[in-house]
């Protein structure tokens, strides 16, 4: 029997479109402040936001009348009518939020514009109705949520730890106080203050904020013009990277979100200057005529689509391209070894016992001469295979931990400061000691055994944003790739001839010794009839 639903149960199930969790709380929040023209905002959350969550800003506030309505459905001064819709300049017109939130938890507005006083009203779960009354504050807008789900214990119980709900609500804060450096943002935690920008406008100044005087110090400001498109932010030499994509930061006209487009078009504007498999660091933010691009293909706007995205794609490109140049980045570094290379233990029945080294090429190809063929050793990889299988011998089992004569300092982001919270346990088990220093600083005292160092910080992000990204299976053996690749030898490492012959007979001896352990080729061959007939002979030498 098909029947029609009561209005309650229609609007639970239309608030459930809009709260997911304590983040797409924030979220909706944070961007109505930031719609108000707020130049602070100050988030605080309790046990993940799943007890409490409470933004205030600096807005323009509201009166009595418009406090009132703010909680009534499909209410909003943001659009006047239909035609508005594909057009919007604002982050948020539909209406939804404040009476969505009322419907699954207990909400107190205050709030305060130009010329009259302040108004609170009380409303959601747990309340009698909604209350009104007169309070105090200054000009702009505070709200706290409570009592999250409790009318529905389902949904109560299918949200994720503190530590991974508060994950999230850094996440979200850190894209906006990126996208909008503009504003002062603010993070608390449990009463600890996580995350802090000055809201200058300067994209360097947030990035500090967020990644500290390490990465912010090889940052570069940018701005780029290509017709009705603007493109603006901070990248970061490309002598930093990371293995994940996310670091990689995008916003659409003021609005904080992972757009594919603009990241993928920033990736490929640093070209040839990123490794295989590695991504920059760096925040980028696009400007469009609001009717050229959708913010309304996605019921909690975390998508956009672009009129005209080839446009946008070359802009972003170019954009990131002409910056990277004019500032003559460069991303060689001369990296110490671990082990020298002279050192690495070979059998003696190496698949390459009887390759003769003959060369080195661009300090990074081995040249050997085997039988009839011409070897080319891509010798950062062959040292990785090298480093993976001794190291996937060593820790056959649990990973041992080594501990560090000094510990070596590492600044997180609040995202990553939360996985080592969260993930402290899995961080142990692979060897792993990390502990907080204040001030997002934090201390690595081991790592994973036999590597005896951790000069190389980025491994401990990377290993960071596999947690990040969620990757469970056969998360130990990521890791151990991970390990295996930062001490490996680098493009610009000049080798002598006996330690490149050590190298390549220790590749040799490896189980798999044709590729690293990300799947790339280690070994090129070429034989020695292709390079006759290259030269037109018509005979190879005997």
């Amino acid at each position: 029997m098909i029947r029609k639903l009561d209005d309650e149960t229609v609007e639970l199930i239309a608030a459930g479109e809009v709260v997911e969790n304590p983040a797409s709380i924030v979220k909706e929040l944070v961007e109505n402040a930031l719609d108000a023209g707020a130049e602070s905002v100050g988030i605080e959350v309790e046990n993940g936001g799943k007890e409490r969550v409470r933004v205030a800003d600096d807005g323009s506030g509201m009166d009595r009348d418009n406090a009132v309505r703010a909680f009534e459905r499909h209410a909003t001064s943001k659009i006047d009518g239909a035609e508005d819709v594909s057009r919007v300049e604002t982050l948020g017109f539909r209406g939804e939020a404040l009476p969505s939130i009322a419907r699954v938890a207990r909400v107190e507005m205050v709030t305060k514009s130009d010329g009259v006083g302040a108004t609170r009203v009380v409303t959601g779960v747990g309340t009698d109705g909604e209350r009104v009354d007169e309070t105090g504050r200054a000009r702009g807008t505070t709200v706290e949520v409570a009592r999250l789900f409790e009318k529905t214990p389902a949904r109560r119980a299918a949200l994720s730890s503190a530590e991974r709900e508060f994950r999230r609500v850094s996440r979200l804060v850190t894209r906006y106080a990126l996208a909008r450096p503009g504003v002062a943002f603010t993070l608390e935690h449990d009463g600890r203050e996580v995350l802090s920008t000055p809201g200058s406008g300067d994209p360097v100044d947030a990035l500090y904020a967020v990644y500290r005087r390490d990465i912010a110090s090889r940052a570069v400001r940018f701005s780029h013009e290509d017709g009705r498109i603007s493109v603006e932010g901070a990248l970061v030499q490309p002598s930093v990277t990371r293995s994940e994509r996310r670091h990689v930061y995008t916003g659409v006209n003021g609005r904080a979100l992972d757009d594919e487009t603009v990241r993928g078009a920033t990736v490929d504007g640093y070209g040839t200057l990123l490794p295989k498999d590695r991504y920059p660091v760096a925040v980028v933010t696009v400007d469009v005529p609001p009717e050229r691009v959708d913010v309304n293909v996605h019921p909690a706007k975390k998508e956009v689509r672009f009129a005209d995205e080839d446009a946008v794609r070359r802009a972003v490109s170019a954009a990131v391209r002409d910056a990277l140049t004019n500032e003559d980045l460069t991303r060689r570094e001369a990296l110490d070894l671990d082990a020298p290379v002279d050192e690495l233990e070979t059998s003696g029945d190496s698949a390459f016992a009887d390759a003769e080294v003959i060369g080195q090429f661009r300090d990074l190809y081995l040249l050997c001469e085997s039988d009839d063929d011409l070897l080319v050793i891509d010798q950062h990889a062959a040292h990785e295979r090298v480093n993976y299988e001794e190291l996937r011998a060593e820790f056959n089992g649990t990973v041992p931990s080594t501990e560090l004569d000094e510990a070596v300092t590492v600044e997180l982001s609040p995202e990553e400061a939360a996985v080592v919270e969260e993930r402290a346990d899995a961080l142990h088990a692979n060897g792993f000691r990390v502990e907080e220093f204040g001030g997002g600083m934090y201390r690595v005292r081991g790592v994973p055994a036999p590597m005896g160092r951790a000069g190389d910080t980025e491994l401990v992000h990377d290993v960071l944003d596999r947690f990040v990204a969620g990757e469970e299976v056969d998360l130990r053996d990521e890791i151990l790739k991970d390990v295996a690749c930062h001490p490996s030898l680098k493009a610009g490492d000049e080798l002598g001839r006996e330690e490149a012959t050590s190298l390549v007979r220790a590749l040799g001896d490896c189980e798999q010794p044709f590729a690293c352990p990300h799947g790339r080729p280690t070994v090129l061959s070429v034989n020695e009839r292709r390079i006759a007939e290259g030269f037109e002979r018509g005979e190879v030498r005997l």
